[in-house]
């Protein structure tokens, strides 16, 4: 596995991305790492049998997919958009990297169970970076981590399983982490409870944006640590919550990452759900160099509804913010930009 600065020299900056933009592009590029980029199935000789298109065909192509999609029968995705392009690969790429960074982390008390959704829930999380991260995006959506009854079920961000299912349009194997708690067990899209904060949240941009193309076309969202920390008694730990040395080394990690998953995407905008998530997106991006003249950071309200400002509506509170932060716009027009207004 690269260490994280020789994929940071890999990734292009947005300078060198608009560069490579006006020079042709191989049509099929080969991904140079095949388990990240890929579906997670292998052939039937134990290979690894994924294929990978460029951000130009995807970008040419979107159109008739969503076209084929809106047609088809049983609301499946087409698939062509299961087929990671090259774009989505690098991101997966980043997403690869940090597993194997936090995989050699160790966690003691309070915590007895880690989760990490994006290697049990492989298949329905690299089915939803392929069908939604195809090409650059301007906003990035920052989630905390996983939830018990969200992203650790459906391998989603706030992956509420009714929208994953219905909305979004995921389906897949859902495996098991290595140790399950009994209390909170892993049972993917047959997961009969919803997790509110998913349910309020793609709710939102369901009502405001209609179809998942109209969101992701230039927004998407994205959790920033992967792992999902459970006590002996089930009760979920948040990262904050860590002791001192485990949550240093976590946010080392997680930091790193994040910016080489901002330059990844070529955002604009990062939007930190909850304080915890807009903090450590400011931190992280100030030291990777990336001020606010390249990337703002915003905070909007976390939809958890353990929050009371959250239950008493948190739809009006998004709407009015994503119009302070300026990118309201983005999400009702097709031609819309972001305003420069205050983050």
């Amino acid at each position: 596995m690269a260490p994280f600065y020789v994929v940071a020299t890999m990734l292009p900056t947005k300078r060198r991305r608009r560069q490579q933009q006006q020079q042709p592009q191989p049509q099929h590029p080969e991904p140079r790492n095949k388990r990240a980029c890929g579906t997670g199935h292998d052939d039937d000789d134990g290979n690894s049998a994924d294929v990978v298109v460029s951000p130009e065909a995807a970008s040419a192509a979107s159109a008739q997919e969503a076209a084929r999609d809106a047609a088809r029968t049983g609301g499946e995705l087409s698939p062509e958009r299961l087929v990671p392009t090259a774009f989505a690969c690098s991101f997966l790429e980043v997403e690869a990297t940090l597993n194997g960074v936090l995989g050699r982390l160790s966690f003691g008390d309070p915590v007895r169970y880690v989760y990490n959704p994006t290697e049990y829930a492989a298949e329905t999380h690299r089915r939803f970076v392929a069908a939604y991260c195809r090409g650059p995006k301007d906003v990035l959506f920052l989630g905390m981590n996983p939830g018990p009854f969200g992203m650790s079920q459906t391998g989603v961000p706030f992956g509420e399983v009714s929208v994953v299912r219905d909305w979004l349009r995921i389906t897949g194997e859902v495996r098991q982490p290595p140790r399950v708690h009994p209390k909170r067990p892993v049972l993917g899209l047959a997961c009969p409870k919803s997790e509110v904060s998913g349910a309020r949240f793609w709710g939102f941009f369901r009502s405001l944006c209609g179809p998942p193309d109209a969101f992701f076309r230039r927004c998407y969202v994205h959790n920033y640590c992967p792992l999902a920390f459970l006590a002996e008694s089930g009760k979920n730990v948040t990262p904050p919550e860590l002791p001192a040395a485990q949550r240093r080394a976590l946010v080392r990690a997680c930091d790193a990452a994040l910016c080489l998953a901002v330059r990844a995407l070529g955002v604009r905008v990062v939007v930190g759900l909850g304080r915890y998530a807009e903090r450590r997106a400011r931190d992280a991006l100030e030291a990777g160099g990336m001020g606010p003249a390249e990337v703002r950071v915003a905070f909007l309200m976390h939809p958890s509804p353990v929050n009371p400002r959250a239950n008493r509506g948190w739809d009006a509170v998004a709407r009015r913010t994503m119009q302070e932060i300026g990118i309201l716009e983005l999400l009702t027009t097709e031609d819309g930009e972001i305003s420069q207004c205050a983050g």
